[in-house]
């Protein structure tokens, strides 16, 4: 399963690239910490519009991995520190068949 988080910031963030790294840097340990979750990919928006989402959180994992992420410190972590930065978020999950 993929499960995607789409982020569009409020204008607190100033700097998008060096917000997009640290929120890179932060999803990124869930590989290797939380089983399931297989990889990680942080995509940023390349066309800067009102009604652009600014940054796309991938996370390929096993489908029942999804209860261990939501409890996962990573994913406190992204509620509780970064929810105060974005203007909202849209989540959208798919089963990748190839």
């Amino acid at each position: 399963m993929i499960h995607n988080i789409l982020v569009k910031y409020n204008n607190t963030v100033t700097d998008k690239d060096s917000f997009a790294k640290e929120v890179e840097i932060l999803f990124c340990d869930l590989v290797g910490t939380v089983p399931g979750v297989n990889e990680v990919v942080v995509r940023k928006n390349c066309i800067d519009r009102p009604n652009r989402y600014d940054l796309m959180i991938s996370i390929d994992m096993d489908k029942n991995a999804l209860d261990s992420y939501d409890n996962s410190s990573v994913h406190k972590k992204w509620k509780k520190d970064y929810a105060s930065y974005l203007e909202s978020k849209a989540i959208f999950d798919f089963e990748d068949r190839g």
